[in-house]
């Protein structure tokens, strides 16, 4: 018997997002199914985050208990690689104790959402990125962005059908900067924790500050709102990548 953490990385373009659907494919399945081939036995992965239809990671975590514990966990990412779509890939895999909770024992995630400001449209990028047709002014979203950080109440920042019984979070850090090389502008956001669309909201938020029509200074007073019809529009999901789940 043996339980173990994956950090997966994944394009999420052509999945329902992360998890296991009737009707629709996910990265959860296709985990799953390369475990249970491995393993021969049925394997169930619970994931850190439930990334959206279209989102992407680069350091999404799942964790698995086997009976059949053969394999070592420095073996498990070329043997899962093997078995799995080239959109997914298991980047490392550690043993871990059988009490541990991918999801209760995070004790922050880090998201990048990537905007392409341009008149003209860029193929390479038009599935990691929100294609925003005019100019942004970045120094205006940068400043907005600080007053997410610290412990709010983001009901302002949340989806309708959301299932959260607290709409408190802690923001650790919110930045916006220009990628180099790429140039596409991003938002890097830290936390305790992440409400239903909430990243979505809050760069759809900031690109209508980018964009003048949000005052850089009305964000505090949208926080403390708490009203969703105040904040901007959820930007579409194919700019979101989840990096990085931390752990103790």
């Amino acid at each position: 018997m043996g339980k173990y953490l994956f950090t997966i990385a994944y394009k999420g373009t052509n999945y329902a997002g992360w998890q296991r659907q009737e009707n629709a494919l996910t990265v959860q399945e296709e985990i799953e199914k390369a475990l249970c081939k491995l393993y021969k036995e049925p394997v169930v992965v619970m994931g850190a985050s439930r990334t959206d239809s279209g989102v992407h990671a680069l350091g999404q975590r799942c964790a698995f208990s086997v009976t059949n514990d053969c394999i070592p966990a420095e073996k498990l990412p070329q043997a899962m690689n093997t078995n799995l779509p080239m959109e997914i890939s298991v980047l490392m895999a550690e043993e871990v104790d059988e009490n541990f909770h991918p999801i209760f024992d995070a004790k922050a995630k880090t998201y990048v959402y990537k905007i392409h400001a341009s008149s003209l449209r860029n193929p390479m990028f038009s599935d990691i990125s929100w294609h925003v047709y005019h100019k942004l002014d970045i120094a205006r979203m940068k400043e907005a962005a600080r007053f997410f950080v610290g412990e709010h109440d983001f009901s302002a920042f949340c989806a309708a059908n959301g299932s959260a019984k607290t709409f408190v979070r802690t923001i650790y850090s919110a930045d916006v900067y220009v990628e180099q090389g790429s140039g596409l502008i991003c938002f890097e956001v830290n936390g305790n924790g992440f409400l239903y669309n909430m990243v979505r909201i809050m760069i759809g938020t900031l690109v209508y500050v980018g964009c003048g029509k949000i005052d850089k200074d009305d964000i505090p007073s949208i926080i403390e709102s708490k009203s969703r019809e105040r904040a901007g529009i959820t930007a579409p999901p194919e700019g979101l990548c989840l990096m990085e789940v931390f752990y103790n």
